[in-house]
């Protein structure tokens, strides 16, 4: 096993702004005389970005200060986190663990209390899964709720800007600086399905944790969902083969990102048009399993976060985003907040609402957050 360089999660560190909250940002979103390197040797000569990513400029104006960026997985194209060029970041709280990637050093930062919120990308699952690893709360808002000009890649039909932080009332904070509208705090939650879908110990320990808050969600199936998982696999093969072949020819691309890449040039286009329709009719079965239980509820990830040592071997984590990526696919927002630990791992649940009901999966979070500290 290759030495794994060790990060603390910036790749640039500097402080922009004035104001009351503090973040950081993925080395995917531009910020104005920095280049956007996205983890990438091959990208080290990029040259400055001319403005601020939108929202990154929004949140400035907002009375937001930026402490810097931070790394991740090459060209957010892994869920590990680890990155030997630009560095791995510790887990905070599980430093024997992956942070998750793709957004890793995002999570890292908020997990180890240095700002109170940072931005990072998710295009099948990579502002939840590193959320998920490190115990802390990561927001994938409804696609297009929030603008993704000046982040990288230009193009993705699955990618959303996210948000990471360790409390409910900072997401709060941070939707409404985005105008992204949340309503007082709830006195009682709106019907919830649960979908188990994870290992058994995992679901058990989601449904006990629910149970602790006395709820007792009825349990419901989305049919589609491994399949949704399939599709969105093949939808950012493909276009993250448009995106970065031309980075190809390059050889400081690492191995496994590059042969990943090469992967989309075969998808053709009988198997986007069949990933399409199940795009179609998943999200159709999850709109329609909404209009009865407003909240669903299944784990983030449906095993355990693996160490770095098991996580060097490719075919150990393939199947850990099987439960996030499906909603990229139909563009519901989902929230993942901490939720206990197995063996000195951590669990997390994952919440879904209807698409522009990203108020609705805060106050759930507020809402269970104030019934553990009862």
């Amino acid at each position: 096993m290759q030495p794994v360089t060790e990060s603390n999660g910036y790749v640039e560190r500097f402080t922009l702004g004035e104001g009351d909250l503090c973040f950081a940002v993925k080395d995917t979103l531009d910020i104005a005389g920095f280049p956007t390197r996205a983890g990438c040797p091959a990208l080290v000569s990029n040259p400055a970005a001319e403005q601020h990513a939108d929202v990154v400029a929004t949140l400035l104006g907002q009375g937001c200060v930026l402490t810097g960026k931070t790394t991740l997985h090459e060209l957010a194209f892994g869920v590990t986190g680890i990155n030997p060029w630009s560095g791995t970041p510790i887990n905070p709280q599980f430093p024997d663990l992956i942070p998750g990637g793709s957004s890793s050093g995002s999570a890292a930062v908020v997990a180890s209390g240095e700002v109170d919120f940072a931005l990072g990308t998710d295009t099948g699952g990579s502002v939840r899964m590193p959320a998920a690893c490190c115990g802390i709360l990561g927001l994938k808002p409804t696609y297009g709720m929030l603008s993704r000009a000046g982040v990288m890649p230009a193009h993705s039909s699955l990618d959303c800007v996210g948000i990471f932080a360790r409390s409910s009332n900072v997401l709060r904070q941070v939707l409404t600086r985005l105008a992204i509208p949340v309503n007082a705090p709830l006195t009682a939650l709106p019907a919830i399905g649960y979908i188990p879908a994870a290992s058994s110990d995992v679901d058990a320990l989601l449904l006990n944790f629910l149970a602790q808050a006395d709820l007792h969600p009825q349990q419901v199936e989305l049919p589609l969902l491994e399949d949704a998982h399939r599709a969105g696999l093949t939808v950012i093969s493909r276009e993250n083969w448009q995106a970065f072949n031309p980075l190809l020819s390059d050889t400081r691309v690492s191995a496994d990102v590059a042969t990943r890449i090469r992967a989309g040039e075969s998808i053709d286009a009988e198997a986007l048009n069949a990933a399409e329709a199940i795009r179609r009719q998943f999200t159709a079965q999850v709109d329609a399993r909404l209009a009865t239980t407003p909240l669903l509820a299944l784990a983030t990830l449906p095993e355990l976060p693996p160490t770095l040592e098991e996580a060097q071997d490719p075919l150990s984590v393939v199947n850990l985003t099987r439960l996030v990526r499906p909603f990229n696919l139909s563009g519901h927002p989902a929230l993942t907040l901490p939720a206990g630990t197995l063996h000195n791992r951590p669990v997390a649940l994952q919440l879904i609402a209807a698409k522009g009901q990203e108020g609705l999966l805060i106050q759930a979070a507020e809402w269970l957050a104030e019934r553990r500290r009862r």
